[in-house]
């Protein structure tokens, strides 16, 4: 059985922040609801294959993708017992996402933070594939993807997993993401709405961009898309908000996740601001997403 994610699924950090009968709630419904996965990010809440175990174990249909495990937290060794492990329980259900950057408020990793992020990878994926797991494997291989933005580690996702996962990305990275891993890798996206009229669409996302433009390889990725100076500065331009968030009502969304579809996107899982979780605007963005 291979991982199928649906053209549609969410991403969200927001069940970092519930208790686990909350997070079985949502998830349960969201299966209910048609999503094809849910996404969710490892920064300061659960361990990402702790999390991942509780999703699976309250759903029964989609998939359970990392979006991402961070690398730096964890060494390959532990990368692929947990992937295997999670692969042969859920056939066809659980999708590793792997990437990560450390920032300085983050505790010390078992990787440094130095070097070349290609390279690093490469190394990193070399090891986990050397990994002696003697545990049962999964009754076909795992699939894995990285979190890729620039063009070389979009050939190395190309090149050593099944595609890329994109995040904080216009569409146009999507048409060139898609130039770059050719017509058979995985291109699964990321997308953050907002449904609120525009004032406050851009109120919300001015406060959200912020993290992301202290970020080294996110601001490269968009200077590389050509945003400039004048779209860097804090809380964003118009125009850089306008590129990577989609907000207003449900058709305006549905809108933006068609457009990542046409330029080339296998999957959009998009990600919510608003309530913690936003089950209310998953309930209402399901029916007009999951007919795209």
């Amino acid at each position: 059985m291979s991982v199928n994610l649906g053209r549609v699924g969410v991403w969200t950090s927001a069940f970092d922040g519930q208790p686990a009968t909350r997070v079985r709630e949502a998830a349960a419904e969201l299966d209910e609801l048609g999503y094809g996965a849910i996404w969710f990010a490892e920064a300061y809440g659960r361990e990402a294959f702790t999390q991942a175990g509780l999703l699976l174990n309250a759903t029964e249909r989609l998939v359970v993708a990392t979006g991402i495990a961070n690398v730096f937290l964890r060494d390959p060794f532990a990368m692929a017992s947990g992937e295997r492990a999670l692969a042969e329980a859920f056939p066809g259900r659980f999708l590793l996402g792997l990437g990560g950057h450390r920032t300085a408020d983050q505790p010390p990793g078992v990787l440094p933070h130095h070097g070349r992020p290609v390279p690093t990878v490469r190394a990193y994926l070399d090891a986990m594939d050397r990994a002696p797991l003697r545990s049962p494997a999964p009754a076909e291989p795992s699939r894995r993807v990285l979190a890729a933005l620039g063009p070389r580690m979009l050939e190395l996702a190309a090149e050593r997993t099944w595609g890329a996962h994109p995040y904080f990305v216009p569409v146009e990275h999507t048409a060139k993401a898609r130039e770059t891993l050719g017509a058979d890798a995985l291109l699964a996206v990321e997308q953050t709405v907002i449904l609120e009229r525009p004032d406050r669409a851009r109120e919300l996302a001015r406060g959200f961009v912020d993290g992301y433009l202290g970020a080294h390889h996110q601001v490269a990725n968009l200077r590389r898309l050509g945003f400039g100076d004048d779209d860097l500065v804090e809380g964003g331009s118009d125009r850089l908000l306008e590129a990577l968030f989609a907000w207003g009502d449900v058709e305006s969304v549905a809108r933006r996740v068609r457009e990542h579809l046409d330029a080339g996107a296998d999957h959009v899982c998009v990600q919510v601001l608003g309530e913690e979780p936003p089950m209310r605007q998953w309930r209402e963005l399901a029916p007009a997403l999951l007919e795209l």
